[in-house]
């Protein structure tokens, strides 16, 4: 199959209007209101939150959740990055050529595919997928080139880089030779991450832009706007790939204008919007830990702009007294009303005998906080286990007080109450079947009649057969099991 579509540069010029401030994908972040914020202020590109491939394929409602309930003709262009951990699944995708074509991944609701092969976080690893697949070259050689014949717009990639900046090149190559159209290299290793996480290297990011002959977006190290052109200066690159805005505006006055295109266009899951929330009045919040608990506690959208509301004039009445110069914190530029990004801080050394201080800092500033049960008393349960109570509040979380269970001989599984085998459910199944025997109690069990196997009257409900009487139906088939409820 061939699709007449653009490549390269031509794809970057024409398609993303040569696009250099661009939004990245951010997990449950990415939606359609942040996205059509970031452009608002700037951003000339926006990326959809990854997609789970195999759930894409096989769940209609995941498909409009994620992708149909949010076209937008303002929200363009658009690029839907997505997750694939194996050809087969990728060919999955690939194969469903009508809805792929006229209903889904289509110029009508995206401009390029991206494959992230970025991702280092632990899930990624557990799924194999993300970075976890830089090593598999030739699987990813594969994937890449039947996308590249099957998809009606462009595959692009997003990559980390390798220690060694000459493998990196050559990893970019192979991607470009495939049939990428469009590269975005973020200057960190597979183990840059959390506390880990370091500084990107722009020299990977150059090297790799004067080897490849397709767009490269610059990802890493972008904190304000000056960032970005000095880094598209440095490089050469095509763009900047970054999640922030680039601005300085009053925090409250960008919490305001996000809620106001949350109400626009929704639905939004509103625990997105309460984790933009807290990233925006994230220093003030540290000041202001009471209106934090109000923040996490808000019910409903209306509840989230209160709090929001509450925040701007408590800062406003700190404007107006000058205590926003008096009070700024060593480590922040500007005020903390002001938008302005989060730094890290570094991990503490650990002292000789095992103990730091960061870790006492890190227990009397970083604390939980506490729910209190209905006698006032703080609950020392889990936040799972406190919401499993507010449901039950005669539900028992003590270890000493939990019914004991008789364990299945074979399995270790708790054993059914009336088994004559001592087995559990599978066990029990697996030992009639094996040994012809019976199990007289609702287990599996194998009904034998004059040499042949029949159905219980259970099994013939379910599948709509015509039953005479309880043991006779009018179909019969050898070797049935099925739960006996006569």
């Amino acid at each position: 199959m061939f699709f007449c579509r653009l490549q390269g540069f031509d794809f970057w010029n024409n398609t993303l209007k040569a696009a250099r401030f661009v939004v990245a994908p951010m997990v449950d972040q990415s939606e359609l209101a942040w996205r059509l914020l970031s452009r608002r202020h700037g951003a000339q590109l926006c990326y959809t939150p990854m997609l789970h491939a195999q759930v894409f394929v096989r769940d209609a409602n995941y498909r409009r959740e994620n992708l149909y309930n949010e076209v937008c003709e303002e929200d363009r262009p658009l690029i839907t990055q997505v997750r694939i951990y194996t050809s087969k699944v990728f060919y999955r995708l690939l194969m469903m050529a009508d809805l792929i074509t006229h209903t889904c991944i289509n110029i009508d609701y995206c401009d390029a595919i991206d494959l992230n092969l970025g991702c280092p976080q632990m899930i990624a690893k557990r799924g194999h997928y993300g970075v976890f697949l830089q090593d598999e070259w030739e699987l990813l050689e594969k994937m890449i080139r039947l996308a590249n014949e099957k998809l009606s717009v462009p595959i692009t990639c997003k990559i980390r880089v390798f220690k060694e900046i000459e493998k990196t090149v050559c990893y970019a190559q192979m991607l470009e030779k495939a049939g990428c159209q469009l590269l975005t290299v973020h200057g960190r290793t597979k183990d840059q991450k959390g506390a880990m996480t370091g500084i990107a290297s722009w020299e990977h990011i150059k090297a790799v832009r004067k080897a490849v002959n397709i767009p490269v977006f610059a990802n890493g190290n972008i904190q304000h706007l000056s960032d970005v052109e000095r880094c598209i200066q440095g490089d050469r690159g095509s763009g900047s790939y970054e999640c922030r805005l680039g601005m300085l505006p009053p925090v409250w006055e960008m919490a305001e204008e996000y809620l106001e295109v949350v109400k626009q266009y929704p639905p939004c899951t509103l625990s997105y919007v309460r984790a933009h929330l807290f990233k925006l009045w994230h220093h003030t919040l540290q000041i202001h830990q009471d209106l934090r608990e109000e923040l996490a506690k808000a019910k409903n959208l209306e509840g989230l702009a209160d709090v929001s509301k509450k925040l701007r004039l408590r800062c406003q009445e700190e404007i107006a007294k000058g205590k926003d110069v008096e009070e700024r914190e060593d480590s922040l530029p500007f005020p903390h009303w002001i938008c302005q990004p989060y730094v890290r801080p570094v991990p503490k050394e650990p002292v000789a005998n095992g103990n730091s201080q960061g870790s006492e800092v890190k227990k009397t500033v970083c604390q939980k906080r506490a729910l209190e049960d209905s006698d006032g008393s703080p609950d020392t349960l889990s936040k799972n286990k406190q919401k499993k109570r507010s449901r039950n509040p005669n539900k028992n979380f003590c270890p000493e007080q939990k019914p004991k269970y008789i364990k299945c001989e074979q399995c270790g599984n708790p054993k059914g109450n009336k088994c004559v085998f001592n087995l559990c459910r599978g066990c029990c199944k697996k030992k009639a079947y094996k040994e012809v025997a019976d199990c007289p109690t609702k287990f599996y069990v194998k009904v034998l009649k004059k040499g042949k196997s029949v159905y219980s009257h259970n099994y013939c409900y379910m599948h709509n057969l015509r039953i005479y009487n309880t043991m006779t139906i009018h179909t019969v088939v050898e070797k049935v099991w099925t739960p006996m409820h006569l």
